[in-house]
């Protein structure tokens, strides 16, 4: 059976897992692993996803499992995100569970959900189905997402999500194949999504493989013709995971390539500073 739910297309042979570490060939049909199985639940300020301009000063219960497409040597969430079911303690959580823990923490200031911590899209089952009762409840549903999916699993969660972040990781193809990543897809999600949701983007820049002002400047300005009203995060870097021979991003750098992104875009953010 081949998996359909992202660029790579994983052929697998019944009892097979993905490269995702999420989903497998369980009797000729290709199924969620992660489904409900959470392994980080929290009550974050929503700024923290990071979204600057959507709820600012609100907080959304954000959870996640295990799993990602994507393998980037500098992941901040590798414990989990480059996991596996055998790997971690999970906790089955309902969609039906989640929404009374959304509501009960309303007088903490919460607004809704957010999918986040791992890639939440290889498992857009959840997502959708938890997402959908959120919004039938009268809050708000957020996903953090790599962008790296199919336009029909796009689709299936659409309708309900009123907020994503989504990781542009370089406008460079190369280093988004050497990070397991598909650029035009990212591309094509961002598009999609801005077109129905409020959208942010962020970019962590990593020194010596993204950093560059010419690069910026085609990442801001592919992001102005989707939307100059886009918000873009420019994120400064430290060493983690398997990029632990780099030293942290400049502030100076960040701040340098944040000020080029703000000649063709209205709202840009610098993190990490």
């Amino acid at each position: 059976m081949q998996c359909q739910v992202c660029f790579h297309h994983c052929e697998l042979k019944e009892g097979q897992i993905g490269s995702c570490r999420a989903r497998m060939n369980q009797e000729g049909k290709i199924i969620s692993l992660n489904y409900g199985q959470l392994v980080s639940l929290a009550l974050d300020p929503i700024e923290k996803k990071p979204l600057a301009r959507f709820m600012p000063g609100s907080y959304v219960l954000s959870l996640g499992s295990f799993g990602c497409n994507m393998h980037c040597g500098f992941c901040q969430n590798y414990a989990i995100s480059q996991m596996g079911a055998s790997d971690l303690d999970s906790t089955y959580y309902s969609p039906e569970d989640i929404v009374i823990m959304a509501q009960r923490s309303k007088e903490q200031g919460n607004v809704g959900v957010a999918f986040t911590y791992n890639e939440p899209m290889i498992g857009y089952e959840y997502v959708r189905d938890t997402a959908k009762l959120v919004k039938e409840a009268g809050m708000v549903n957020v996903v953090v997402t790599n962008g790296c999916v199919e336009q029909p699993i796009l689709a299936e969660v659409l309708p309900y999500i009123d907020a994503f972040n989504v990781d542009l990781k370089s406008f460079n193809p190369d280093f988004y194949k050497r990070m397991g990543g598909d650029l035009n897809m990212v591309k094509q999600f961002i598009a999609t999504a801005a077109a129905k949701s409020h959208v942010e983007v962020t970019t962590l820049i990593i020194p010596g493989e993204n950093d560059s002002v010419e690069e910026m400047t085609a990442l801001a300005k592919w992001l102005a013709q989707v939307d100059t009203d886009l918000t873009l995060h420019v994120t400064r870097f430290f060493p983690r995971y398997k990029m632990l021979d780099k030293d942290p991003t400049p502030v100076e750098q960040v701040y340098k390539l944040a000020e080029a992104a703000n000649k063709y875009l209205d709202n840009v953010y610098t993190g990490n500073c």
